[in-house]
């Protein structure tokens, strides 16, 4: 015991200096880097970041600002340090900075603006990906709105702050405890170890300027019917406006398949003929046209597509739920997806990169991405959308603390974690925008609340406002996290177990009758690649190998152990993981995808074993 405190009083001691060093610190360079970064031409986001809603008038304010660190609570500055690469986070390398900021000060951004000469009846909306995590927005030196959130985008009409005829200045004003405060983080900490990487402040998405009129369709909300053969339309305007209809369009390559007209507010109802579904195998997409009209004047006009497709829960001949896609059993089988770069951290450096890891993911054979604890850019779901990507999207978790009880299918006797009434907030606000800024994209068919107990909270009120908010998808209340029951049932659709590095799952006879049952996490086969790895020593799997045949012979043998499980009512799993992530090796590629460890066609032709077993399903 003495020398356990001894112990504990070392670490806290060495943790304290640790934090202290960690404010306005400067990061070493990353001994590697992705192949992206080797031209310095193609690094950053040039495409148009909203694909679900796009119009023509817009222009992308990536690229350098000025920036400065300074304490927390001080003014808008007028000295500041250099320059930082936008959309890349300030402790990133591609940002030019290298920098930790910490919870004790603020990171500051400026650039000028040219605009046209503001035309009546024209706005301006100031657009943001993402920014980590709170934002307060200056422009000409007038504060116009504070944002708190991480992974949802925002905007703001700067249109009664532009100066007419000059040149705008425009402010950004950032702070982010990263893990000192309860706000959603994901993996970000300030002392970066084991499963736990390097944090990640400011603007880490695209910024951008749009022009819109004076009214204006500001969101849209696509939900599919696969049923009734339908897709329903519900356009947002901005303001009380002058319109009197909404148009809206259904297009199969260009052909009109579906039109109808509502008034503004109304759910639009586009009935498919012959219709087309989305699955893995044949991601079908249609376009979607909508406009703001007056009488025969077209107020405003957006472009969006959406998708036919069907997530459920059903049972199967031995009266165990299974996971339906389309009204048929599909095995869903993908790795776990952490969006890291070791140029970037949260930031791919550019779209290229961003959409090779979807690809090379299907080309291993895999038809699902559980992507966790993150949440990525619009354009990354679009990719999966016409990729044929089926994805699980986790919320990012913060404010951690209580135990987790996990013990592989056995209820324990953990309780919810007692945060703060802001804590829980913070945690709901961004829920929910997330939720909302990703509903149109037809490959999300999981939410997911909570990860293995860290920060969950009022799991049953969490899990069941999800589920009523969302009907068109299937919720996975705690990953592998502490199972809180519903009656007789765990809340929410699916039990969830996490093993390293065996395949396991729950035990059908108790749960399988109410939850579909689900490996949530397992495998972390480890193999570090020499010049590959974030460093040179100390590199980590949950199981370690030296070369890529034993990797491959235990590879298999996870693999063997899934066709069984499946035959007992196992309805997907997840794999971890799809790259290195800093410390740890137990990706499929090495953290700068220079390296694909193991063979794709063989990959592929193993994982097809899984999604031809013949199950049974009482319809």
């Amino acid at each position: 015991m003495k020398r356990l405190i001894v112990l504990l009083q070392v670490f806290l001691i060495g943790a304290c200096l640790n934090k202290e060093l960690t404010n306005d610190q400067e990061l070493q360079k990353p001994i590697i880097q992705s192949p992206w970064v080797e031209n310095p031409d193609e690094i950053g986001h040039d495409f148009y970041p909203r694909p679900q809603m796009k119009r023509a008038n817009w222009e992308n304010l990536n690229g350098f600002w000025d920036y400065a660190i300074l304490p927390k609570g001080e003014k808008l500055p007028t000295l500041f340090d250099g320059q930082i690469r936008v959309p890349f986070a300030v402790e990133s390398d591609l940002s030019g900075v290298l920098r930790k900021v910490g919870e004790n000060q603020e990171l500051w951004y400026r650039r000028s603006l040219s605009l046209n000469s503001l035309q009546d009846g024209k706005r301006f909306l100031l657009h943001f990906g993402g920014v980590d995590w709170e934002s307060e927005v200056f422009v000409n030196g007038k504060s116009i709105g504070v944002h708190r959130g991480g992974y949802d985008p925002f905007s703001f009409d700067i249109t009664p702050f532009i100066i007419s005829d000059e040149d705008q200045e425009l402010c950004i004003r950032v702070w982010d405890p990263s893990d000192q405060g309860p706000q959603p983080r994901g993996k970000q900490v300030n002392i970066p170890n084991s499963i736990w990487y390097t944090p990640v402040t400011g603007i880490w998405q695209t910024v951008w300027l749009e022009e819109v009129p004076e009214f204006y369709i500001s969101s849209l909300k696509n939900t599919p019917d696969f049923d009734k053969k339908t897709i329903e339309v519900l356009a947002i305007i901005s303001s009380e406006s002058v319109a009197d209809k909404v148009v809206v369009k259904a297009l199969d390559e260009g052909m009109l398949v579906a039109e109808t007209a509502v008034t503004p507010g109304e759910k639009a109802e586009l009935k498919i003929q012959n219709p087309k579904q989305w699955s893995p195998k044949d991601p079908f997409l249609y376009d979607i046209e909508i406009s703001l009209m007056q009488g025969d004047q077209e107020l405003d006009k957006v472009y969006s597509y959406a998708a036919l497709r069907k997530i459920s829960q059903e049972v199967d001949e031995n009266g165990i739920q299974r996971m339906m896609l389309n009204g048929e059993f599909l095995f869903q089988y993908g790795p776990l997806d952490q969006g890291w770069w070791p140029d970037g951290l949260y930031t791919a450096p550019n779209e290229e990169a961003m959409l090779f890891d979807i690809l090379k993911t299907k080309e291993m054979g895999f038809n699902m991405i559980r992507k966790h604890v993150k949440v990525e850019p619009a354009q990354w779901y679009y990719h999966c959308d016409r990729l044929g990507m089926l994805v699980w999207q986790d919320m990012p978790n913060g404010d951690h603390g209580n135990v987790w009880e996990h013990r592989l299918g056995i209820v324990g006797k953990a309780t919810d974690k007692q945060r703060s009434q802001e804590s829980e907030q913070i945690y709901l606000n961004e829920w929910k925008a997330i939720i909302d800024a990703n509903y149109n994209f037809p490959s999300i068919v999981v939410w997911v609340p909570f990860n293995e107990a860290w920060g969950q909270f009022n799991t049953k009120e969490v899990t069941e406002w999800t589920i009523d908010y969302d009907k068109t998808r299937l919720v996975n209340s705690a990953s592998g996290g502490n199972f809180i029951m519903d009656g007789s049932k765990i809340t929410g659709h699916m039990i969830d177990l996490h093993s390293y590095p065996e395949a396991v799952m729950p035990d059908p006879n108790i749960f399988g009758k109410d939850n579909i049952l689900v490996l949530g996490e397992f495998g972390g086969l480890g193999l570090p690649i020499a010049g590959h790895t974030w460093q040179n020593e100390d590199n980590w799997g949950y199981q370690s190998f030296t070369d890529k045949e034993d990797l491959a012979n235990r590879y298999k043998q996870l693999i063997d152990k899934l066709e069984e499980l499946i035959q007992k009512g196992l309805s997907a799993a997840v794999y971890t993981q799809t790259t290195d992530v800093e410390i740890e090796v137990n990706g499929l590629m090495t953290y700068d995808r220079k390296v694909i460890k193991l063979d794709r066609d063989w990959l592929r032709s193993l994982h097809q074993k899984l999604y031809d077993l013949e199950i049974q399903i009482n319809q």
